[in-house]
């Protein structure tokens, strides 16, 4: 795997696993050890490497530990604190990883629950772990964007300079965004005055600025499901062939799903819903193969999902055509298909085990 496939994979694991982990040490050794090993490529069993529960004496506070010491040449690099599973990640709560920032040659500093991880390095002061961090990775909701600098901590590309010049443009960026995000869900009288006096010339009374409050945040939503939907057109029809395929509508055997597939039709038209729905299933499958082998179709009674672009690896159909009920479409290894009721978009997660052991057969 690649090293954006590795960040998935731990991903899917935070996932499944996380209900079950309770203690900070269980976060550890499903989560952190992990991360440290996939993630970053150091071996945790090797002490030259990784050292669990290091120790440094810090003035009064003798033989206090951080959990975790990466070393490189004998030297400590990246220091990682970790905290309860849930936990919010607040600089408060890492008084060793402070203290450790400044009495070893560490130049990067992690906070992290397991899921969440916070990464600090010193712009504010030289030597001094500064207060907020420059990167923060979610693995519940990961910026893509953020990849590219994370790989740069990996241990076979290590570059430290390099990331610690993008930490200042990586840390107001982030904070940037996330302020951003918290303005959508939640406008600050500032964030709503701003846009009110755009459109309203009137007095901006109380009742009025409550008014424009629900308005900016209602317009945010749109504005960035519109964003979205464009891209998600964008990037299916790319995949989408010039002529899309028709069948019939009851359940199929397996031949009969790979030849009807052949015999495509056309006046067919892809709804956004549709669009969402194939975004929805080719994330689940994703967890199995790359995104690009995830290729959509649509066709005049249902869309059709499938593996490496070819038909006869069905992962599932979207019949969305009817007025009134709507259906996803799975497959078992016999390739038949059974149709699920479904009342929203977010049911096809009830059927994610199913769409992914399709994955799965089509990869023997």
């Amino acid at each position: 795997m690649d090293f954006n496939e590795r960040v998935a994979a731990l991903a899917t694991k935070v996932r499944n696993q996380r209900d079950a982990i309770q203690t900070e040490e269980a976060a550890k050794n499903a989560f952190v050890m992990p991360f440290i090993s996939m993630i970053l490529g150091y071996d945790v069993f090797d002490p030259l490497e990784v050292i669990p529960e290091f120790t440094a004496d810090v003035g009064t506070k003798k033989g206090e530990k951080v959990d975790y010491a990466i070393m490189r040449g004998g030297e400590v690099q990246i220091l990682i604190e970790c905290k309860q599973p849930g936990d919010s990640l607040k600089i408060e709560h890492a008084s060793q990883l402070y203290r450790y920032f400044s009495v070893t040659n560490a130049r990067i500093a992690v906070l992290t629950n397991g899921q969440v991880y916070h990464f600090y390095t010193d712009l504010d002061a030289p030597n001094k772990m500064d207060t907020k961090p420059f990167l923060v990775l979610d693995l519940e909701d990961i910026d893509e964007t953020l990849l590219p600098e994370l790989r740069k901590l990996s241990k076979d590309v290590f570059d430290l300079e390099s990331i610690i010049s993008a930490a200042e443009e990586l840390k107001y960026l982030g904070q940037i965004k996330r302020w951003m995000a918290a303005q959508f869900k939640e406008p600050e009288d500032e964030w709503v005055r701003f846009f009110a006096t755009k459109v309203y010339e009137g007095s901006l009374t109380q009742k009025r600025r409550e008014q424009f409050r629900l308005l900016v945040a209602k317009a945010a939503s749109q504005f960035i499901r519109d964003q979205v939907n464009d891209r998600l057109k964008g990037a299916l029809y790319t995949n989408l062939p010039k002529q899309a395929v028709e069948a019939p509508s009851e359940v199929l055997e397996s031949e009969e799903v790979a030849l009807s597939d052949v015999d495509r039709g056309t006046e067919v038209e892809t709804t956004l819903e549709e669009l969402t729905g194939y975004q929805i299933v080719k994330a689940i499958a994703c967890s199995e193969v790359k995104p690009q082998r995830i290729v959509g179709r649509d066709a005049k009674s249902y869309f059709a999902v499938i593996l490496d672009d070819n038909n006869r690896k069905p992962i599932a159909r979207l019949h969305f055509n009817g007025k009134a009920r709507k259906y996803i479409g799975t497959f078992d290894a016999n390739k038949t298909e059974t149709r699920h009721l479904i009342d929203s978009l977010d049911d096809i997660y009830i059927h994610a085990e199913a769409i992914r052991s399709a994955v799965r057969t089509f990869m023997g």
